[in-house]
């Protein structure tokens, strides 16, 4: 947590200099590498710029956080993929940021895994948890989840050992036998999974309302100067994940986001088998950016007060998700 302590510094010191920019000088985009997503099929085609009419730069970042430093410092003026602990970090401490869109939903690469040996399901497992042994990361979005997955299931989480474990050493705990249930992500979950099972697939977390998705982030004076601007940038990505969807460019666009991801084709494949991307029409709807996306960052934002990360949470999320600019795509 002393990483996410140390940018909420950086852009405490940063707000109010986010300068929207202007657009015939074009903008600069955030993305990360090895992230395989449809988008990227258009941003090596050149049909951003097509479309806005204006030059797009792509500059590629580690972290999440670090799209926030920079959207603070008016270096960047869209971020796709942002991960939603930065998002809400950022806004919490005061940054005018804007969530305009889910960019992808991952909900199967990031969950609990109990050991095979109990036999625990969704079912069962007020019962087969009991008094469990539990690894998960404090303080992040896998904390989160796994909260609201105990609840959901009706877990007295007061019965559970928690210890606090990056996902490489939770998985390794579980294999071991150390742990009885893993709570993690990415690599590690694949690990996990090969010594036991999850209790709630992707699907019906999200229908619980449990999510795991990155959006796509603005400062909210570039929204505002630049609202069509925004909105077809938003179209393009939707066209792009449209036809990821229905399968109809599937094998001609592969190739190029993989290499634009730095990735072979197969892991890319093997990637994209796990993400979804949410059309427009869903976006809107109260299972996303229409209820439940707010409600969601509220719940991230008071693990993170929780864990001594953010100093406070806002009164709500509402405020910092605007659906206009995905409305105008919509229509377009």
């Amino acid at each position: 947590m002393r990483r996410v302590t140390a940018v909420l510094a950086a852009v405490l010191a940063s707000l109010g200099v986010v300068p929207a920019a202007a657009q015939e000088e074009g903008i600069t985009v955030a993305y990360f590498l090895e992230w395989p997503m449809p988008f990227q099929y258009a941003k090596v085609q050149g049909l951003y710029e097509e479309r806005l009419g204006v030059p797009v730069r792509w500059v590629s970042f580690d972290t999440g956080t670090a799209m926030s430093a920079a959207m603070a410092a008016g270096d960047v003026q869209m971020a796709v993929s942002q991960g939603v602990p930065p998002f809400v970090v950022a806004t919490s401490a005061g940054q005018d940021l804007q969530l305009l869109a889910v960019a992808v939903s991952y909900s199967e690469n990031d969950n609990c895994v109990a050991r095979t040996e109990l036999e625990a399901d969704a079912e069962n497992a007020a019962e087969t948890l009991a008094g469990a042994r539990v690894a998960v990361p404090l303080g992040t979005a896998a904390h989160y989840g796994f909260l609201r997955q105990m609840d959901h299931l009706g877990v007295d989480t007061a019965s559970l050992q928690i210890v606090d474990m990056a996902p490489p050493e939770g998985a390794a705990a579980l294999a071991q036998g150390a742990v009885d249930l893993f709570c993690g992500f990415g690599a590690a979950l694949t690990r996990a999974k090969e010594h036991g099972n999850v209790l709630m697939t992707g699907p019906e977390k999200e229908a619980a309302g449990i999510l795991v998705f990155d959006v796509i982030s603005a400062p909210a004076a570039f929204v505002a100067e630049n609202p069509d601007l925004v909105a077809e940038f938003l179209a393009v990505t939707e066209e792009m994940n449209a036809a990821w969807r229905d399968g109809s460019m599937a094998e001609e666009m592969l190739p190029v986001i993989a290499q634009d991801a730095g990735m072979d084709v197969e892991a890319a494949r093997d990637f994209m088998a796990t993400f979804t991307f949410p059309s427009a029409e869903e976006q809107l709807s109260e299972a996303w950016l229409g209820g439940a996306v707010p409600t969601f960052m509220a719940g991230v934002a008071g693990v993170f007060v929780e864990a001594g990360s953010i100093p406070a949470a806002l009164p709500s999320y509402e405020g910092v998700v605007n659906t206009g600019p995905l409305e105008a795509a919509a229509g377009s």
